[in-house]
């Protein structure tokens, strides 16, 4: 039995860090286990210009710990006024990895995101030109779709054809959830990726509602099927170069999701790589690891793989009932149950 683990450093290529205080709270935990992550945009107000990702970047090294090496990789916010000048200076800048679709109203802060794919023309053309990601939260918003239906659906109307409009453009479905969107990115072009979270990899929608409505479970897009998530660990199972780690760690005060309208999003930092390690041993994958958690993303980004290392020892551990965020409390996933694998230290 493995009792303990070495990793190439690994890295979180979907992650939400807030501002403000709430960066303050969070970012260490991202900083201790991966080397970079792709850092998400949808702030109040979003960050939809390259200034404003700067400034971002600037606020977020500034909160560092001491002797920290981790990188934060910057997004823009796309929205129907996004201008090809502005991808311009985005792919000047040095500091932008890719650009975010969120189709308006799709989940958290996405409110200014895109109503219509089609006003994003000269946008799309000047990424695909300078090669620039385009990095996509794959649900329509349309009322009358129901909610479990709604990734399937996006791959119809949205990513299907935008795929094959855009052949150069790079492109990564992030947090795929169903059986749809594994075939999708499994039969798709080269430059077409995924992302998968430790908790669609780990729960089905009967953690969210079976015995009672568990909002700390509530993420969008929201957890699917068993079916579905078998499908998940079927990809990651065979070592599909396609798809790699991101997390999609969303923290909210304790309060705003026990509320009578509670926000999606699941906080998951704290075991950002532990989780992991659990699902893939479980499944009788750990080798696997390595690929998933180290290597495809950096590769498909087109970046060098980390030089470090991490330790983790097969050793359970219990997360707190809650940590300190801002002026009130988040609630972590796995909150007060163990974790079978611990996190020791980076290797040299």
């Amino acid at each position: 039995m493995i009792t303990e683990l070495q990793l190439r450093r690994p890295d979180d290529w979907h992650l939400h860090l807030r501002d403000g205080a709430g960066l303050r709270a969070v970012l260490p935990f991202s900083a201790a286990r991966f080397a970079r992550a792709i850092v998400m945009p949808n702030l109040q107000p979003p960050v939809t210009t390259t200034a404003q990702a700067a400034a971002y970047r600037q606020r977020i090294l500034a909160l560092l710990p001491a002797g920290s090496r981790f990188q934060p990789l910057m997004t823009l916010y796309l929205t129907d006024q996004t201008g090809a000048a502005e991808i311009e200076r985005a792919h000047a800048s040095g500091i932008i990895f890719g650009c975010k679709l969120y189709p308006a109203g799709a989940t958290t802060h996405s409110d200014a995101g895109v109503t219509d794919i089609a006003r994003l023309e000269e946008t799309l053309q000047a990424m695909a030109a300078l090669d620039l990601p385009l990095l996509v939260h794959g649900e329509v918003t349309d009322a009358q779709v129901d909610i479990f239906e709604r990734e399937a659906r996006f791959i119809d109307r949205v990513l299907a054809p935008l795929v094959e409009r855009w052949p150069r453009l790079r492109i990564i479905f992030e947090h795929v959830t169903t059986r749809a969107a594994v075939q999708f990115v499994r039969s798709a072009r080269p430059g077409v990726a995924a992302t998968i979270t430790p908790q669609h990899l780990l729960l089905n929608r009967n953690a969210l509602l079976a015995g009672g409505i568990r909002p700390h479970h509530y993420c969008l897009p929201i957890l699917k099927t068993e079916l579905d998530r078998r499908s998940l660990l079927e990809a990651v199972a065979d070592g599909d170069r396609r798809f790699f780690l991101g997390t999609d760690s969303a923290p909210h005060e304790r309060h705003t999701k026990e509320s009578a309208c509670g926000c999606a999003g699941i906080f998951s930092a704290h075991a950002g790589i532990e989780l992991y390690a659990e699902i893939f041993e479980r499944e009788g994958i750990l080798p696997r690891l390595a690929g998933f958690a180290s290597e495809f993303g950096a590769d498909f980004y087109r970046l060098p793989r980390n030089e470090g290392h991490i330790v983790l020892l097969k050793q359970a551990w219990t997360p707190p009932a809650s940590y300190p965020f801002g002026e009130g409390e988040l609630v972590p996933l796995r909150a007060g149950e163990p974790i079978a694998w611990r996190l020791e230290s980076e290797a040299a």
